[in-house]
């Protein structure tokens, strides 16, 4: 600024000036378009109006959260050396034959990191899949459970008998603590959805899978205890990028625990979400009754739903005792895990504190055996005979 009064004196200084000035903003524009990838055009959140014209052209959605039985987690599900797109075709059309509609899958902004070209690919081949059998997707861009240290490459053996024992979060403990990378996910998070931001194959985007979760007693030992405020922060920041990519796509992020009655006393993570969300995601594990009495205190939003987590046996979250609820409000509904394999969420929660040796007596998650046989043949009879009622073509 004080070369700038120096050469205010002469016109010709006057002219030197305005082309600094000039070249300056050239070039931090330059830096931004690099880092943005697409124009900062922020589109609005949707208005109910919306959020419910949109809902209306739709089916009803009822699916699962969906790895294939071979991946472990989300990193190994779309590296290069480990997609699997001939599991992936077959577990989904098991998902298709008992009615499912939808799929809830996890990305990982490593993969990005790594090459985003090759995810895109990948993305694609499992999209042309899904949509192979009638399946539309909702995928998740960041997610604070299970084990705060990602990295690529090969992915450890599950641990035996235990749930989700080799799930990861993204971004990762370190990447969330050091804010020089947040243009890296912001790059992520931008060419993702910029990428894929007209395809009618994608449901929406779940920006932030359960953005407060301290992992329980599975990583509590090593969380870092400003997480939450790290990842609210952040999540703030990751809502407003997703919008600058002008997704057709509604944009959400789910909350999943306490009491949701009266909107001046929720938590301000959940306000957060609910507030940037186009259309209202939850999680629920707990009763039927409770599952009802969820629904009715977040209708005040006036916007569609999506159950976008449910169906614990052991906790009494079962299809039989969810979708006719769901049914009744016009919830979609997309239950944790399809097919046992790798994520092995067949075993409970507790599995991280008690010792198993062998399948618990009445499986956690999961709808079919590796093999493609149904674990309960009367859940799967049910799912086909109420989609069939209310998906009639």
């Amino acid at each position: 600024m004080k070369a700038l009064k120096i050469l205010k004196r002469t016109p010709f200084a006057l002219t030197l000036a305005a082309s600094l000035m000039l070249f300056s903003c050239k070039e931090e524009s330059a830096k931004k378009d690099a880092v943005n990838e697409t124009p900062a055009v922020e589109r609005t959140i949707w208005t109910k109006e919306k959020a419910n014209e949109w809902y209306g052209s739709q089916p009803w959605y009822v699916g699962a959260n969906f790895t294939p039985s071979t991946a472990i987690n989300q990193l190994e599900m779309f590296q290069a050396n480990t997609f699997d797109p001939a599991t992936i075709d077959k577990e989904l059309g098991w998902a298709e034959a008992i009615g499912m509609n939808s799929m809830r899958v996890y990305l990982h902004d490593l993969l990005y990191k790594e090459d985003p070209e090759g995810l895109f690919k990948r993305m694609d081949e499992y999209l042309k899949i899904a949509d192979k059998h009638h399946i539309k997707t909702l995928f998740v861009l960041f997610d604070s459970c299970w084990d705060p240290f990602p990295v690529t490459g090969k992915q450890r053996a599950p641990k035996p008998y235990v749930h989700n024992s080799g799930w990861v979060q993204g971004p990762g403990q370190k990447v969330l603590q050091d804010s020089t990378q947040y243009a890296r996910l912001e790059k992520y998070v931008k060419g993702t959805i910029g990428h894929f931001k007209n395809d009618s194959r994608i449901l929406g985007w779940d920006v932030w899978n359960e953005p407060d979760n301290m992992t329980g007693a599975s990583y509590e030992k090593v969380e870092i205890p400003n997480k939450k405020e790290l990842v609210y922060n952040l999540l703030g920041k990751v809502f407003v990028w997703a919008r600058q990519a002008n997704p057709s796509q509604p944009l959400t992020s789910g909350i999943w625990e306490g009491n949701w009655s009266n909107a001046e006393k929720m938590l301000p993570m959940y306000k957060l979400q609910l507030e940037q969300s186009d259309v209202i995601t939850f999680h629920n594990y707990s009763t039927p009754q409770e599952f009802e009495t969820k629904i009715k205190e977040l209708q005040r939003y006036g916007k569609p739903m999506i159950c976008t987590e449910y169906m614990a046996r052991p906790n009494g979250s079962t299809f039989q005792g969810f979708l006719p609820i769901a049914k009744k409000y016009n919830v979609g509904m997309i239950n944790w895990g399809l097919v046992d394999g790798k994520t092995q969420t067949k075993y409970p929660w507790d599995s991280w504190t008690k010792t198993y040796t062998a399948a618990p007596p009445v499986w956690f998650h999961e709808v079919f055996n590796t093999d493609g046989t149904p674990y309960i043949k009367a859940e799967t009879d049910f799912i086909k005979q109420i989609t069939s009622e209310v998906n009639k073509k």
